[in-house]
């Protein structure tokens, strides 16, 4: 590591000086503490005892080689402030830490797994005119051994043996974490952070994580992972006045602290800047992840994320920096932003005025289209166009459309509920909302438990509930979602979502049918979607598709096999003199493929 180079914020490769290093003839432990009065190490090793540390580089690192320390042993830092208290700290670059609610950091290798998917990353991308359908998840409420034992997780290597399957088969190409580092609340998802460089402990080993991605890749699934930049945990343990000053925050209370009640960084330091986009390049760099989202990046751009505080110019420029950073080390790896402000150039690149992002999540289009399905039917001639809005702003930035987990909690009720109507009114809407959502232009996101038509709010304690399975309408659902998933991982007219000649409305202007027909383009053959969801039976629509085309019916979400109404295989529909007339149900959607005669 430069040094210089870390304190002007340059650096991201601090963990490679920072942190606990296996190293022949034993471990090596360097932290930073420029304020302390000194620094002991503390541990399984010491007894628990001070080991002084000895100030090195410029007297503001600490550093101790430690003959006798084996893999496995636990350590914190003791750093004595300048009246001479102390407080023990986890290692902030520390590469592992023992299970909440223990607090201490453990020595872990990060070397000695090897991966085998140079095949994988030879051919990733960034999925800019490609199929970009990512599962989101959280790791310990998929699939549990126990919903009785508050441990009861499965660790990374058994997930390695379920997860790749299970996408590969409902047609999920990526898959994304909530975040994976270290932290010491089950409730906060993994948001508020003690180890930005320590996987955590709940399902096991570095290596054993390193397992979970090599064998998602195997299976040509992409992993992108939750990364939290904005914010770390208040736990003194931590980042929190780690050297006896605040030395990752603000020293003024009012910028110090965010709506979570969590500290913000303070990016205009350049030693918090090495430090994060060190931890970002090292989830790439270390454990092949393909992507990382950024969190609550709005609170980057604005001051505690209020407009009208202005914008925060040195966490802009950080935001810009880093990403510069990592797109030049990982081209190919995915940078999303989770972002609810209307800033311009989020999803552009730094040279074009842009934070240089890959993608931004489409809230805009999450909160109308949900709003649209969550009123009664007699309202949606009036709400019409609140579907049709999104693609007035959709070519200013590269958008994922996002059904994330944060639909599904806190009393918002899940994608299903959220439907208008009783039970057997909410399925034939949701299949018609996915059709919508896929044939809309954007990448794709979809929450755990959303695909089988989950009806209980996620809880991070319990698993998904499954035993909903043996329901037909559940089950169903289900294998609707994955055909929709499958088309669209194979339809090229889906995948160009970012050039304006892909996109087309056939019909916008039906308000009083409630009726909509998208189009989608491609030289192998164009994608026609008509959605009718209004709650009454529309006979003998018809839109225009041009002369020389044949139609070919893809999937009916009123087909029986998916617990609609419509007989399999016997959708009333006909192409004639480049005119498509349909019959079609309440609440549903008919995709077609158009093809040239």
């Amino acid at each position: 590591m430069d040094i210089y180079g870390f304190y002007k914020g340059e650096a991201f490769d601090a963990y490679e000086y920072l942190g606990a290093h296996i190293v022949t003839g034993g471990v090596v432990f360097r932290t930073y503490a420029p304020n302390a009065l000194k620094v002991s190490l503390i541990g399984d090793h010491t007894g628990w005892s001070d080991l002084p540390m000895e100030q090195v580089a410029d007297g503001r690192f600490y550093e101790i080689l430690c003959p006798d320390v084996k893999e496995g042993m636990r350590y914190k830092y003791r750093i004595y402030d300048r009246s001479g208290k102390f407080i023990d700290h986890c290692d902030p670059y520390g590469f592992g830490m023992e299970v909440r609610p223990g607090t201490c950091s453990v020595v872990r290798s990060i070397t000695s797994y090897r991966f085998c998917d140079e095949k994988w990353l030879s051919r990733r991308s960034d999925c800019r005119d490609k199929p970009l359908n990512i599962y989101e998840m959280h790791l310990g409420s998929w699939k549990r051994a126990s919903d009785e034992d508050e441990n009861g997780w499965y660790s990374y290597s058994e997930l390695a043996d379920m997860l790749p399957e299970y996408l590969e088969k409902y047609g999920y190409n990526y898959v994304e974490f909530m975040p994976l580092s270290e932290h010491p609340c089950d409730e906060s998802w993994g948001y508020q952070c003690t180890g930005f460089f320590a996987p955590t402990s709940r399902y096991g080993s570095p290596e054993q994580l390193m397992e979970l991605v090599d064998k998602l890749h195997e299976r040509n699934i992409g992993v992108i992972m939750d990364f939290v930049p904005v914010h770390f945990a208040v736990d003194h343990y931590a980042l929190t006045e780690y050297d006896g000053t605040r030395l990752y925050e603000f020293p003024d209370d009012e910028a110090a602290y965010n709506e979570w009640g969590s500290r913000n960084f303070m990016h205009s330091k350049g030693e918090v800047r090495s430090f994060l986009q060190s931890a970002a390049n090292y989830w790439l760099e270390v454990y092949h992840f393909d992507g990382l989202r950024m969190d609550a990046v709005r609170n980057m751009i604005y001051w505690n994320g209020k407009e009208y505080l202005g914008e925060n110019r040195y966490a802009i420029q950080f935001l810009k920096d880093m990403n510069c950073g990592l797109k030049s080390r990982h081209p190919s790896a995915i940078l999303a932003a989770e972002d609810s402000s209307a800033h311009p150039k989020v999803a552009a690149p730094v040279f074009d005025g842009g934070l240089g992002f890959d993608y931004k999540w489409d809230l805009g289009w999450m909160h109308d289209t949900l709003e649209y399905f969550q009123s009664a039917p007699m309202y949606r001639s009036r709400d019409y166009h609140k579907l049709t809005f999104s693609m007035l702003y959709f070519y200013n930035e590269r958008y994922i459309l996002p059904l994330s987990h944060d639909e599904v909690v806190h009393g918002k009720a899940t994608i299903v509920q959220k439907m208008n109507g009783q039970y057997a009114d909410k399925f034939p809407q949701a299949r018609a909302m996915y059709m919508y959502m896929i044939v809309h232009p954007g990448k794709k996101l979809n929450f755990m438990g959303n695909e089988f038509g989950q009806l209980r709010e996620w809880d991070e304690k319990r698993q998904q509930d499954w035993d909903m399975l043996k329901y037909p309408m559940h089950d169903s659902f289900r294998e609707y979602v994955s055909a929709l998933n499958h088309i669209y991982l194979r339809c090229n007219a889906l995948h160009y979502d970012y050039d304006p000649t892909n996109f087309q409305w056939s019909d916008c202007e039906s308000d009083d049918r409630c009726i909509y027909a998208i189009r989608r383009k491609s030289a192998e053959g164009d994608i026609l979607a008509v959605l009718n969801f209004s709650d009454w039976i529309q006979f003998e629509y018809t839109v225009e598709v041009g002369a020389g085309f044949k139609a070919e019916l893809l999937v009916d979400s009123d087909d029986q096999i998916y617990s609609g109404t419509t007989p399999h295989g016997k959708t009333n529909f006909r192409l004639e003199k480049g005119v498509l007339e349909t019959d079609i149900p309440p609440y549903s959607g008919q995709l077609y493929l158009l093809t040239k005669i």
